[in-house]
């Protein structure tokens, strides 16, 4: 994959843009936050 073809989601916490990363390659689809911290932090 090229990296200006990346597909990016927008953080659920935080609402900024995150481009796919290698280490989501096979859960791309449950990714929800930018970070560990957002993780943490989200709203219950």
């Amino acid at each position: 994959m090229k990296k200006e073809n990346l597909p990016s989601k927008m953080c659920l916490v935080c609402n900024r843009p995150f481009t796919w990363r290698k280490k989501w390659e096979k859960v791309w689809d449950e990714v929800k936050y930018c970070s560990e911290k957002c993780k943490r932090n989200k709203k219950g």
